[in-house]
């Protein structure tokens, strides 16, 4: 039983590619997925109307639950790395509600389990407060609080705050990175795709060696590149400071997990790097952060599951009330 009309929309919008599905049923996961590229489209209800004709053979969907890599006002949107923006009202669909897309991640957390999680260090994460981070086109990061009536989710931007450096490599990059033209260093700055590439260049330019013109993708591809192998090595140490600092912020004794487009191609350099010795390496707090697990998510869609969990338990509050 539904409060709101079957088949539900649900998606995963990024700065790069857009992720549509289908809940048939509550409580099932999205079926009829396809990944379509944002850059194909001059707005996002060009998108939705493309995969519902193209993907999900022509169905009107009574809902939708959109997650969205960027700030949510209300019915409003703007994504953070892409032109669009505007009103899920747009959509014509009777019930649009938007997420953003780390709020998408956070409500999925207690709906992933087994294969769909690798341990990058520490306890198996317990009941308690929860964050998701996470670098892809850009940086997310998200909450999960437990409540006397569930689960909720908190959002939030923490993707800008200023770049987390401890070594004296770290704050020799963050010179070089202002000689290139970012007066002010964030942790998206080099703690996602483009960030990669802008982590090479400037440790390039510590090192005093020519950069090649590579791509994040060549970067993670190119293992015996000494210099590929530092910038990998570099990002997942200033990753685990950053994660060490977020949950310290939110008090996540629930443990931490990380998600985006970068990591999944990297889980075992993730897993024998630096990571995890940053993460814990805050002398006043160090065995608080020890007691904290780190779990990498490496399900296919896990931001379409958040959106349909979040669906199924807004439907359930609509048949109460």
């Amino acid at each position: 039983m539904s409060a709101f009309d079957l088949p539900w929309l649900v998606a995963d919008i990024g700065g790069t590619n857009a992720r549509f599905g289908l809940v048939t049923s509550p409580g099932a996961r999205p079926s009829n997925v396809a990944v379509l590229a944002g850059a194909d489209y001059d707005t996002l209800p060009e998108a939705v109307a493309a995969y519902l004709a193209e993907h999900a053979g022509g169905v009107r969907p009574g809902a939708a639950c959109l997650a969205l890599a960027g700030p949510i006002d209300g019915d409003r949107y703007r994504l953070t790395n892409s032109k669009w923006a505007g009103s899920v009202r747009d959509l014509g669909v009777p019930y649009a509600r938007l997420l953003n897309d780390f709020e998408a991640l956070a409500v999925s957390l207690p709906h992933l389990a087994g294969d769909e999680l690798v341990s990058l260090g520490g306890p198996e994460p317990a009941h308690g407060v929860k964050a998701v981070l996470g670098p892809g086109t850009g940086l997310g990061v998200g909450g999960l609080v437990p409540t006397e009536h569930g689960w909720t989710a908190v959002p939030g931007e923490g993707g800008h705050v200023t770049v987390p450096v401890v070594e004296q490599r770290e704050f020799e990059i963050v010179r070089a990175l202002e000689t290139m033209g970012l007066p002010h260093v964030v942790a998206e700055h080099v703690l996602s795709g483009p960030g990669l590439v802008r982590l090479y260049r400037a440790l390039a330019l510590v090192n005093g060696v020519s950069a090649a013109d590579l791509t994040s993708s060549d970067i993670v591809a190119r293992q015996d590149d000494s210099l590929c192998a530092e910038t990998i090595e570099v990002f997942c140490e200033m990753l685990g400071s950053f994660a060490g600092n977020v949950a310290l912020t939110l008090g996540a004794r629930g443990g931490v997990y990380l998600a985006g487009g970068v990591l999944p191609r990297i889980v075992e350099r993730v897993r024998t790097s630096g990571f995890r010795t940053r993460f814990e390496a805050n002398p006043d707090m160090a065995a608080y952060l020890a007691g904290i697990g780190t779990v990498l998510i490496v399900a296919s869609q896990p931001g379409m599951t958040g959106a349909a969990a979040w669906l199924s338990q807004r439907a359930r509050r609509e048949l109460v009330s």
